[in-house]
């Protein structure tokens, strides 16, 4: 009897050694970090634009990688890739007439999300006026974010105005995108002395093509399903521009970097070999430079009550103007986020602060906006200095720009902080919706 028992005693510790034996350590490694920046931002990517072969390259890239580490899929999915579908419409027609009078073409500035959009009855549309003395921007501005049939009326003491928006507008718009198409959703706005409407006659027609892109991620399940913490960046970017010199900006920086952490930390996180208390995502957003809409879509995929914390990682590959181990973190004061990650490092070498480019208003110019909106904690780090970069949206900027200790140094920065909320330790408190632009 005691030789069967010592013999499991041995067992027990043989079996015990074998198993830590086999754990992996984790490790974030500066020689992984270029391997997979390098990769994502080679020329073989061909800038990794959106609706290109170049960003479907990466995408796999992504996915591959995912796959290699071992991670699950996203609820719902079969693969690592979460595919939607945009529209791109072009204006064929706007005929709109007020009272009975033709609006010309000069007076008139149209955003509709359908192939038709037609407005016969005033009784349906929301009436909009912007008199005299008004802030044309504010009203603008929402009048675009409102949904439904809108019909703006325009004091012509605003034409000048109205005709700098317009043509940039016009610009931007030349292929107006959408996620979904909504012929009973658009905004037609209109120069007139009119200030009120007894009849209307509006008939807009667009054309549509359809074009089919993904967003890409991944899951580690933790012990609580219904909380989750996000890790993201975006991986397209500007594509092949121009014909002289080098044409390809491959953006290594802005947002490879960003996706290079998303990798990294996932093997990280994974590597552990210990389950989370909270679940994890890793998410590459696509077509942010177009207007965020990757994490738009993400964004109705899921509850948004049921995510603690988005970190955002873009621009990291630079040295930030506090020095080395230093990142700074957009909207710092509509939440808690960042004073949470500032106490989960006191004591070491790294230090996290407040976006120090206010005016840059950073803080909407990436994908982590979509889900502050909805009230996530979702906050953009980064490290550098936006202001003075010499090759943010340039050929230029490329992997020999990059210091990539920094970078390493960064992404274990993020690593640190973000244990705590990952824990459960943790949860940052929630942003205001209300009070966002």
């Amino acid at each position: 009897m005691r030789k069967q028992l010592t013999f499991l005693f041995a067992f027990a510790i043989f079996s015990s050694y074998l198993f830590t034996s086999c754990q992996k350590t984790p490790v974030i490694d500066e020689a992984e970090v270029t391997r997979i920046i390098s990769t994502l931002a080679s020329d073989e990517m061909e800038g990794r634009r959106t609706f290109t072969p170049g960003i479907e390259k990466a995408a796999e890239f992504i996915a591959g990688e995912f796959e290699k580490i071992g991670l699950e899929y996203m609820d719902g999915l079969s693969s690592y890739q979460q595919k939607f579908s945009m529209y791109s419409l072009r204006q064929e027609s706007a005929e709109v007439s007020i009272n009975g009078k033709a609006v010309a073409s000069e007076n008139l500035l149209v955003s509709v999300s359908g192939e038709t959009f037609e407005l016969k009855d005033v009784a349906e549309a929301d009436i909009i006026t912007v008199p005299a003395g008004t802030n044309f921007q504010a009203a603008f501005n929402e009048a675009r974010r409102a949904t439904g049939k809108r019909l703006v009326l325009v004091d012509p003491s605003h034409k000048n105005l109205f005709v700098r928006y317009k043509g940039f507008f016009n610009r931007a718009a030349r292929a107006a995108r959408v996620m979904e198409l909504d012929n009973d959703n658009g905004m037609v706005m209109v120069v007139t002395e009119a200030t009120s409407v007894k009849s209307v006659d509006i008939k807009v027609t667009n054309s549509v093509e359809e074009n089919s892109l993904a967003n890409v991620g991944a899951k580690i399940s933790g012990k609580r399903a219904n909380e989750v913490v996000v890790f993201s960046g975006h991986y397209d970017h500007l594509g092949i521009r121009g014909a002289e010199g080098d044409s390809i900006f491959n953006g290594a920086n802005d947002d490879a970097s960003g996706i290079t952490a998303v990798l990294t930390l996932a093997r990280y996180f994974k590597d552990s070999g210990k389950k989370p208390e909270r679940t994890i995502l890793f998410v590459a957003f696509t077509a942010e430079e177009m207007g965020g809409f990757g994490s738009q879509y993400f964004s109705k995929q899921l509850n948004p009550d049921e995510i603690v914390a988005m970190f955002n990682i873009e621009m990291i590959g630079k040295p930030a103007v506090s020095g080395p181990n230093t990142a700074w973190i957009t909207g710092f004061d509509k939440s808690d986020f960042g004073s949470l990650l500032q106490k989960a490092v006191e004591g070491t070498e790294y230090e996290f602060y407040a976006d120090p480019y206010p005016a840059q208003n950073l803080f909407y110019r990436s994908d982590n906006a979509t889900l502050a909106r909805l009230g996530v904690p979702a906050h953009t780090i980064s490290t550098t200095p936006i202001d003075v970069d010499p090759d943010y949206h340039k050929a230029s900027d490329e992997v020999s720009t990059l210091d990539m200790a920094h970078m390493t140094n960064t992404i274990k920065a993020i690593s640190a902080a973000a244990v705590r909320i990952i824990s459960g330790v943790d949860t940052p408190t929630r942003v205001d919706p209300t009070g966002l632009n």
